[in-house]
C-alpha cells in the first residue's frame, strides 16, 4: 500500500492524522505531491515509518529547508518525479498543467498530482490518475488523502 497526499499547507494536525492512517493501512511508501509549505510540517512525515518521496509545489518556498528535513527519511525534488515501485511506473507532479500529456503518453501506470485541492481518481487509457485532494483542508474544509493498492492497481480517497 502507498499513502498519497498533497497540499498539506502546514496543517500539522491533518498531517498527523494522515500519518496515523498510513501506518494503520500498512503503507510502505508515502508520496507527497507538493505544497508542504514549511519544513516543520514536512518533519511530521518522519513518523510514517517508511520512505517519503515528494515533489515541490508552488507554495514550497523554503526548498533547502525542506530538502534538509526530508533527507532523513526520503527525498524531495522538482517535478516530475518518476519512480518504479513493484513494477508500477509512477510519475508525481504538483500541477495539473501537463497531466493529460503525462497520462496519455502510455509511459506511466500511475500519475499523481495535486494543486487543485480537488480529490479525483480516474483512468486515461491504461493510466490511473490520482489527485488525493488537500490534506490540509484549508480551502475546501475537507482534508483528504489517497491510498494506492499496488497489487490491485486501485486507489481510494479517504477523509481525515
Amino acid at each position: 500500500m502507498i499513502g498519497v497526499l498533497s497540499d498539506s499547507h502546514d496543517n500539522v494536525n491533518a498531517i498527523k492524522r494522515a500519518v496515523s492512517l498510513f501506518r494503520d493501512a500498512g503503507c510502505r511508501l508515502v508520496i507527497h505531491a507538493g505544497d508542504f509549505v514549511a519544513p516543520f510540517a514536512a518533519q511530521e512525515l518522519a513518523a510514517a515509518g517508511c520512505p517519503v518521496k515528494a515533489v515541490f509545489g508552488n507554495c514550497d518556498g523554503e526548498k533547502e529547508g525542506l530538502r534538509t528535513v526530508i533527507f532523513a527519511f526520503g527525498e524531495i525534488r522538482e517535478a516530475p518525479l518518476i519512480l518504479i515501485d513493484n513494477g508500477l511506473r509512477i510519475l508525481v507532479c504538483h500541477s495539473h498543467f501537463r497531466l493529460m500529456e503525462y497520462a496519455g503518453s502510455g509511459k506511466y501506470d500511475v500519475v499523481i498530482f495535486g494543486h487543485t485541492h480537488k480529490p479525483e481518481i480516474k483512468r486515461e487509457q491504461k493510466t490511473l490518475i490520482i489527485n488525493p485532494g488537500e490534506a490540509g483542508g484549508w480551502v475546501t474544509g475537507k482534508a483528504t488523502v489517497a491510498l494506492l493498492d499496488i497489487k490491485t492497481r486501485k486507489a481510494e480517497i479517504v477523509s481525515l
